[in-house]
C-alpha cells in the first residue's frame, strides 16, 4: 500500500478552496451540461463530489461504515436546487474534519474501496486531494472555465495519481476512472489528467 508521509492538509484545503470557487460559477441553468465524466451531466458530478466530501467527512469523524452517507440520492435534489451552497458547505464539511488533532493517524473507514476497507487518515486524504485537483478541472472544463492549481498542489497530486494503477480493471463500473490516455503532456497537471482518463483539450460537445 502507498503510504504518505507529509501531511498533506494545506494543499489539500487549497485544491477543495479552488473547486469551490469553479462551483461558484454554476447557474441553474448549466446543470444538464455534459462533464469530462463519462454519462454524467454536471448534476450528477456536483451531487457526487458533494456527497463524497460528506462521506468522507463522517469517515474522519469515525462514521464511514455507514453507506448511507455515501448515497449520492440523500443529496441529488438538494444539489440541483441550490448547487453552489449545497456544494460549499459539504466541502467546508470535509476541510472542518480534517482539521481536527490526530487525523491523519486516525483510521478511515471506507466502503466504496469494498467490504469492511479501511485506511490510514493520511492515505485518506490524499485520496481525496487527488480527485478534488481533478473533479475542480472538471466543473470548470464544463463551464468552458479556466482552471489552475499552484504549482506546490500540482507537485503533490501528481506522484499520488501515477501510483494509480492502469489496466483492464480501469474498464470495470468499480473503478473510478477511465483507462489512462496515452497523449503527450505540455504540464504536470495535463499528466493528471491523461493519466485519470481524461482529455485535457476536452470541450463540452
Amino acid at each position: 500500500m502507498h503510504t504518505i508521509e507529509v501531511d498533506l492538509r494545506p494543499l489539500h484545503r487549497v485544491a477543495v478552496l479552488r473547486s469551490v470557487e469553479a462551483v461558484d460559477a454554476v447557474r441553474s441553468s448549466d446543470l444538464d451540461r455534459p462533464t469530462p465524466c463519462a454519462e454524467w451531466t454536471l448534476a450528477d458530478l456536483l451531487a457526487h463530489m458533494t456527497v463524497q466530501h460528506r462521506g468522507f467527512a463522517a469517515a474522519a469523524r469515525g462514521r464511514g461504515a455507514d453507506e448511507s452517507v455515501w448515497d449520492v440520492e440523500t443529496v441529488a435534489d438538494a444539489v440541483r436546487a441550490d448547487p453552489v451552497g449545497m456544494y460549499a458547505d459539504a466541502a467546508h464539511d470535509v476541510l472542518d474534519a480534517f482539521a481536527a488533532d490526530g487525523i491523519t493517524e486516525a483510521t478511515f473507514a471506507l466502503p466504496e474501496f469494498g467490504p469492511n476497507a479501511t485506511f490510514p487518515g493520511a492515505l485518506a486524504i490524499g485520496f481525496h486531494l487527488v480527485d478534488y485537483a481533478v473533479h475542480g478541472w472538471d466543473v470548470a472544463a464544463s463551464l468552458a472555465a479556466s482552471y489552475e492549481l499552484p504549482a506546490d498542489v500540482v507537485a503533490a497530486v501528481l506522484p499520488l495519481v501515477l501510483a494509480i494503477p492502469d489496466g483492464d480493471f480501469r474498464d470495470t463500473p468499480a473503478s473510478p476512472f477511465d483507462r489512462a490516455v496515452n497523449a503527450s503532456a505540455a504540464t504536470d497537471f495535463e499528466r493528471v489528467l491523461l493519466h485519470l482518463g481524461r482529455r485535457p483539450g476536452w470541450r463540452q460537445p
